[in-house]
């Protein structure tokens, strides 16, 4: 597993919680929007979990408000992947641990196949054109083995939370998760954190933010 690095200063980056708390974000060195633009971050800065705040990305008390407990509704333990072989690369997919932004669908639809049984088709493209379609996932759900060996954790960057519009926020860098319920995401260097405060899977998204139409 990629050893988490140091951010600005040679301070360890953490996102910390509990399930009555918000995201407190400490020493992140960036926080974007979608459009790359950058928003105000502190040393420590409390990110909105539960969805009511008026003043998201940000947190602005709403969940001592309106009682949120962000206790994950599924029981499963998170980390069970399922193999799909094919003649050069193998694909690993972690179903729970899907955001559900369809980077994957959009990026190669003829490996990825949303009807499809099996819905991965691993030799339906080649190696390469896979492995930067699964590096483009952020969720950590996809990973994949070449010549024997896992790829599960990439990204040289710097710590660095980027908020979707309506979405989740894209953990990057490898940011230290202490969730106070021991939650730990699929892969170490990215994932990402429910913003709707909806999902059953939480902290991470699993892409009830789409149905719950939020903003």
């Amino acid at each position: 597993m990629k050893k988490t690095p140091q951010g600005a200063g040679g301070k360890t980056p953490m996102i910390v919680f509990t399930p009555y708390s918000p995201y407190m974000v400490v020493d992140v060195d960036r926080l974007t929007g979608a459009d790359g633009r950058e928003l105000p971050l502190a040393p420590v800065t409390a990110l909105c979990r539960c969805g009511a705040s008026g003043s998201k990305p940000y947190c602005d008390g709403s969940h001592a408000r309106i009682g949120f407990i962000g206790k994950r509704e599924r029981s499963a333990p998170a980390g069970r992947s399922r193999s799909y072989a094919g003649k050069h690369i193998t694909i690993h997919d972690n179903r729970r641990a899907c955001a559900h932004s369809a980077e994957c669908l959009r990026g190669l639809p003829a490996v990825f196949r949303k009807d499809g049984k099996p819905w991965i088709d691993p030799d339906a493209a080649t190696a390469e054109e896979i492995i930067r379609v699964i590096e483009s996932c952020p969720s950590g759900a996809l990973s994949y083995t070449v010549h024997g060996e896992l790829h599960q954790e990439w990204g040289d960057g710097p710590p660095a939370i980027r908020v979707d519009k309506g979405g989740p926020l894209r953990c990057t860098g490898c940011i230290a998760l202490k969730d106070a319920d021991g939650a730990a995401p699929a892969a170490a260097s990215h994932y990402t954190l429910c913003r709707c405060g909806k999902s059953a899977n939480k902290p991470f998204c699993d892409g009830t933010h789409w149905k719950e139409r939020f903003k």
